[in-house]
């Protein structure tokens, strides 16, 4: 796995629960290591056991922990710089989902050996929406859910999530959008101003 997806996993447990929670959960999954470099790789299984780890010791599910990683990563303080790139998809939360189908390619342009599951969004009558989320290790469906979460109510949105099982390695994600202008979007420019 990409460094930077242990990374993540690290600066939420240490910005969510601090320092000597993180330690405990990398005892607790019987890694080494406990400060991930962003730029290296890792066998999958350290992954997986730091998020099973995590959900332990949460006492929550496996899916909960990756939920509120999404939401971390979209939300706190320390990465607002993600955001911020996100809301470059677009003015509306409309145009926000459209440019998912090109996150993977834009991510691989910034870090060359990033594998961000591919991504399809499919629309239909009614503002519904599902967003298919193919890779082959599990639960970036849960991530994402957290990432939408967020960023519905940055742009003032009002939107229904469901996580369903696809086919295959597919996780897929329905999205109703109840009310496009639920309460006022978090304030953002594209440019910046010049003082």
């Amino acid at each position: 796995m990409h460094g930077l997806i242990n990374r993540a996993i690290q600066c939420f447990v240490r910005d969510s629960y601090g320092r000597p929670r993180w330690i405990e959960i990398t005892h607790l999954a019987g890694v080494d290591v406990t400060d991930f470099e962003a730029m290296l790789h890792y066998d999958d299984r350290i992954t997986l056991d730091l998020l099973e780890a995590v959900a332990r010791v949460q006492g929550v599910p496996r899916e909960t922990v990756l939920e509120d990683i999404g939401t971390y990563l979209v939300s706190h303080p320390n990465v607002e710089a993600l955001r911020r790139l996100l809301r470059f998809g677009g003015e509306s939360f409309v145009e926000f989902l459209h440019s998912l189908d090109d996150l993977p390619d834009r991510a691989r342009l910034a870090v060359e050996d990033l594998d961000l599951p591919d991504m399809e969004l499919r629309a239909f009558a009614g503002h519904r929406f599902s967003l298919t989320c193919t890779h082959p290790q599990p639960g970036f469906g849960y991530v994402m859910m957290g990432v939408l979460r967020v960023m519905a109510d940055d742009y003032g949105a009002l939107v229904f999530l469901e996580h369903v099982e696809g086919a295959g390695r597919a996780e897929v994600i329905e999205i109703t959008l109840i009310e496009t202008a639920f309460a006022a979007g978090r304030q953002f420019e594209l440019g910046a101003r010049a003082g």
